[in-house]
């Protein structure tokens, strides 16, 4: 009751003028959550990424991307460089600036400034998307989209500390869009219509519902791979992040998982991690090693890794996708009126 007092009373503040919000010099798009990780902010990240990018009415358009860097070491405004460390900025802005050369990355955990310095020179932003910023109320995007896990649907769930809410469920009303993650399979039009009662929206706020889609596994560490491990019976899992149920499942269609060594959310891969992992490679010395892309960016962080887990640790890329060309075409032309 406290936590719902103190989240009423702020969010009161900046909606009464108590508090200021301003915007940024550019259009920015803020893709965020009221729950705590889990959502899939980083595949959808780049999912409108790759609209902005590719996009006929957005082509050859400088876009950027910002963060704060969850749990980075440095301070301050930083540019993500693509060949740096998970430490230095966040492994999901790290993840991000790999995958988009081409894009501008950056962390701050003052936004405002954070966006002053991307619209400026030498960037020169003309739009920028930002990581994880709903509840940075300084902040006013111009389009907010909110995140919603299948799985764990917010009117079911209740604030820390007895569930994973971080921010009161009707926050969602202040969202132009919402997506629904994660889902098995399309949704009837029953159940989308039940979503949108059940969330509260709006007449006016777009509802889209995606799914996860998984690529062929990739090395962690390109020069030492050996791809014919992919090809093995049997698969130890690991990873550090907030939910790894939709990974495990999707494995599970073609492996044998004999361990899993689950670690929390960004974890950071220390030397004793390193000895459980070549411990599992004892018992199961014919099996291959999986991880997620996020924790990917992590591992590359930690120095003098064995060859035996070097050569058998791959990555499972995912992307979040729509269940049809029509709903892909809806949220595209949704996402480019409203900048």
């Amino acid at each position: 009751m406290i936590y719902r007092l103190i989240l009423a009373l702020r969010h009161l503040a900046y909606k009464r003028g108590w508090k200021k919000s301003s915007r940024a010099a550019v259009p920015t798009i803020c893709v965020g959550n009221v729950t705590v990780g889990g959502t899939g902010k980083t595949p959808h990240t780049e999912m409108i990424l790759r609209k902005l990018r590719f996009s006929d009415a957005w082509a050859f358009r400088n876009v950027a991307v910002l963060s704060r860097g969850y749990k980075r070491k440095t301070k301050g405004f930083q540019i993500v460089d693509p060949s740096g460390k998970a430490s230095l900025y966040g492994d999901e802005p790290l993840q991000i600036a790999r995958a988009f050369p081409e894009v501008t990355v950056a962390v701050d955990a003052n936004r405002v400034e954070g966006c002053e310095r991307l619209a400026a020179d030498p960037v020169k932003a003309d739009i920028i998307v930002l990581d994880d910023a709903f509840q940075y109320r300084k902040l006013e995007a111009t389009l907010n989209i909110v995140l919603v896990d299948y799985h764990r649907p917010v009117y079911n769930d209740k604030l820390l500390p007895w569930g994973r809410l971080r921010d009161l469920p009707s926050r969602l009303q202040e969202a132009q869009m919402v997506i629904v993650t994660k889902c098995p399979a399309s949704p009837e039009q029953e159940e989308r219509t039940e979503w949108r009662q059940r969330l509260k929206l709006n007449a006016s706020q777009q509802l889209f519902f995606t799914t996860i889609s998984y690529a062929q596994p990739k090395p962690v560490f390109d020069q030492a791979a050996d791809v014919r491990f992919t090809y093995a019976p049997r698969l130890v899992l690991v990873s550090g992040i907030a939910n790894d149920a939709p990974l495990r499942n999707f494995l599970s269609d073609s492996y044998k998982i004999v361990r899993r060594l689950a670690f929390p959310d960004h974890h950071a891969y220390t030397r004793r991690d390193v000895r459980k992992i070549m411990s599992a490679i004892k018992e199961h010395p014919t099996a291959c090693l999986m991880t997620t892309e996020k924790d990917a960016q992590r591992f590359r962080d930690v120095e003098n890794i064995p060859l035996e887990i070097r050569q058998r640790l791959f990555y499972v890329p995912i992307q979040a996708q729509f269940f049809t060309p029509e709903e892909d075409e809806a949220f595209t032309e949704t996402l480019l009126e409203s900048l």
